[in-house]
């Protein structure tokens, strides 16, 4: 409904005409190698381990996303997280399928959202990506993870809260053996690691991760 009444604008730049206007769009910070094998950061060069997630232990065995997380990606995000603006999950799934290769598992499945933000919102943002995504790499979406009780939200927290706040967050029916988690942003990797540990428990052995948007760390 609020695209049809509000005039359309350039999430990034405020332009008037497409929702992402195609300048915006062609620049948006692409991730590109190299890589960290094991969480995506970008780095010098390639590396098994980086200074993000050495001595960490996570539950996925990789982790990818297609752009940085800087100021234009935050305004797209927002918008179609908290403006009801859904078509973007489309866009979003071009950005992802144009930067990651599709990935070699027997499914996809969602990071899902709690109740009361689901409301809100009246869609879930990482649901429709992963769909979108489905369509496009020709793969089944499965929803088999579910919340146990409701966190807070991880903005603005340290990263030893951020893994308290999601820990045993999740719980998953069956999980196929290889399966990718889609989520819209990778901040910390905390909500993506306690996902999997619920997908591994579920009987998955390799859990790939898959976001839109990923926070770089300054060093």
């Amino acid at each position: 409904m609020l695209e049809l009444l509000l005039p359309q604008r350039c999430l990034a730049c405020g332009s008037s005409g497409a929702v992402i206007c195609s300048s915006c769009l062609e620049a948006l910070p692409r991730l590109e190698p190299p890589l960290c094998e094991r969480c995506g950061a970008p780095t010098a060069w390639p590396v098994r381990r980086c200074a993000e997630c050495a001595g960490r232990r996570v539950a996925f065995a990789s982790a990818r996303a297609a752009v940085a997380y800087d100021e234009r990606v935050r305004r797209v995000v927002a918008g179609w997280k908290e403006h009801g603006l859904r078509r973007l999950a489309a866009t979003a799934a071009d950005v992802v399928v144009a930067a990651i290769p599709p990935p070699q598992v027997g499914a996809l499945t969602f990071v899902p959202s709690d109740r009361d933000r689901r409301l809100k919102r009246g869609h879930h943002p990482a649901e429709r990506l992963a769909l979108a995504l489905g369509e496009r790499w020709e793969l089944p979406v499965l929803g088999v993870l579910s919340r146990q009780r409701t966190s807070r939200p991880q903005r603005g927290s340290s990263l030893a809260d951020r893994r308290r706040n999601v820990r045993g967050a999740f719980a998953a029916g069956e999980a196929p053996p290889a399966v990718a988690l889609v989520d819209d942003v990778y901040t910390s990797g905390a909500t993506a690691s306690a996902a999997a540990t619920a997908l591994r428990k579920a009987g998955a052995r390799e859990v790939q991760v898959v976001t839109l948007a990923r926070t770089l760390r300054l060093r």
